[in-house]
């Protein structure tokens, strides 16, 4: 029987095929050179593809990279394989968690195909998780605090108050000292009360780039005077769907948070913006699914979050700050899961990336899972 041909319309392409999928794939020939790399790779790498192909894979990774090990092993046996959860790690894109499978390509000896899949965006789901529940757990204590603690805390204000009245001079420091801490633990509750707000978000069309616009401005005439600011903004963007003074919030804390961990000298932040196909988030109890395709960046070359914090970092009171209440990560993360949000951190040394995920205004947001 003879095989019936594909219509012309209907033939496919390769490479079109390998750069319309949206994980990182890579060709490399038997000497170690990178001959293709398709649009996602470029993406991952950091890296066009006109320099990648002038690279060799021992240049794109670290000596040692498990990458090395599976690709000698192809080359080796000419059988694919395949590991999951490998770390890889290059200077310009820091450490991705990601399942790799390598191919021989068999009209070609020696030369394989490296199938990288990314586990971030699983990983952020589930986090996300994480990070309501935390927001959840201090909703409920911020709670507690407002009417416990604060009304006792003005009774004992006032009788130090009184007491200053006829105290000798000795002892009104101890008095003033009094009033100085309730008014201390006072300021901390309010800032905690921002987490028991349940009222619902006004939201409506926020241009993102106005945002981070204004963001910049107030940070470069403050707290980030010795900054040098980079914006890679895609201008196409269409607006999000948020509140834009919940999300100049966000981003300023973000943002604070990067110049205060930037070196003095030579201290940099980088702001992007760009459209991401195809991420979806899931809401619980329901069939729906968010898209959240749109992406923004805060990178800073500061040393980098402790390894051991990097998994609590947006739980209440985990701080790397000598003075930091440990405040300000979680209510960035109860203000992006109110949008319907993800966001997630990335670091390594000289390269910390907090990466935020939201929805677009006027597109098709949700998805009721019936196709």
């Amino acid at each position: 029987m003879t095989a019936l041909a594909a219509p012309p319309q209907f033939r496919l392409d390769g490479t079109a095929i390998l750069a319309a999928l949206a994980d990182p794939v890579i060709v490399v020939s038997a000497d170690g050179q990178i001959c293709y790399a398709n649009p996602a790779a470029e993406q991952f790498f950091a890296s066009g593809a006109s320099v990648l192909l002038r690279m060799k894979l021992d240049d794109l990774v670290p000596f040692g990279s498990p990458l090395l090990t599976l690709v000698a092993q192809v080359q080796r046996d000419d059988a694919p394989v395949s590991e999951h959860s490998v770390d890889v790690s290059t200077p310009r894109i820091g450490s991705h968690l990601v399942n790799i499978q390598v191919s021989p390509l068999v009209e070609t000896p020696g030369t394989v195909v490296v199938h990288l899949e990314e586990r971030t965006i699983a990983h952020k789901m589930d986090r996300q998780l994480t990070h309501r529940g935390a927001a959840r757990s201090v909703m409920a204590m911020a709670a507690v605090l407002a009417h416990e603690v604060k009304n006792p805390l003005s009774g004992i204000r006032g009788a130090a108050q009184l007491l200053e009245i006829n105290a000798p001079p000795q002892d009104r420091e101890l008095t003033r000292l009094i009033c100085d801490e309730t008014d201390r633990i006072c300021a901390l509750v309010d800032r905690m009360e921002v987490f028991s707000d349940k009222r619902p978000l006004a939201l409506g069309p926020v241009n993102i780039h106005q945002v981070l616009e204004h963001v910049r401005k107030v940070a470069q005439n403050g707290f980030a005077r010795h900054v040098r600011f980079t914006e890679r903004y895609d201008p196409s963007l269409p607006p999000v769907l948020g509140n834009r003074d919940q999300l100049v919030q966000v981003f300023l804390n973000l943002v604070k948070n990067a110049a205060e961990a930037v070196p003095e000298q030579g201290g940099e932040i980088l702001l992007t913006t760009a459209y991401r196909h195809g991420v979806r988030l899931a809401v619980p109890g329901s069939n729906e699914r968010l898209h959240l395709p749109l992406e923004v960046c805060v990178q800073d070359n500061g040393p980098g979050v402790p390894e051991d914090l990097r998994q609590h970092m947006f739980d209440a009171f985990v701080t790397t700050k000598p003075n930091g209440s440990g405040l300000g990560l979680a209510l960035v993360a109860k203000i992006i899961g109110d949008h319907g949000g993800i966001i997630e951190c990335e670091s390594a040394a000289r390269r910390t990336v907090f990466r935020v995920l939201l929805s677009l205004h006027d597109s098709p947001e949700r998805d009721t899972g019936k196709g």
